[in-house]
């Protein structure tokens, strides 16, 4: 161990390193489901990479906007549709739609792994 660090130090590193790559997971993962989202809607050009971008840029953005009271909600919705037409360079109806499609998928995706893993611990003894 180097002179001067402790092992408290070592693990706040740790636990920091452990957070960045639970966030770049996170945000691969949410990119996937925009990603999927983006192709049944029939995006062309729609790359897990600017999926990332366009998950990570709206989520910023609605998370500004959401500061607003009353329609900040929605504020954040619009922002976050604008992102993914921006992103894709695509019209307002297909990035709308590719937003719905992300949340069909993330909540199908959820049915899905609940009823694998409430089968599986309905099946221990």
């Amino acid at each position: 161990m180097p002179a001067g660090m402790t092992p408290g130090v070592l693990g706040l590193g740790a636990i920091g390193v452990l957070g960045i790559i639970v966030f770049l997971i996170a945000l691969f993962v949410a990119g996937l489901f925009l990603y999927f989202g983006a192709k049944i809607v029939g995006i062309e050009d729609a790359t897990i990479g600017k999926s990332m971008i366009a998950v990570l840029g709206g989520g910023i953005l609605e998370a500004i906007l959401s500061i607003v009271p009353v329609i900040g909600w929605l504020l954040g919705i619009i922002g976050y549709i604008w992102v993914i037409k921006a992103v894709f360079n695509t019209t307002w109806l297909k990035a709308f739609l590719a937003w719905i499609m992300t949340i069909v998928v993330v909540i199908i995706t959820a049915f899905v792994l609940g009823a694998i893993i409430g089968l599986s611990i309905s099946a221990v003894p």
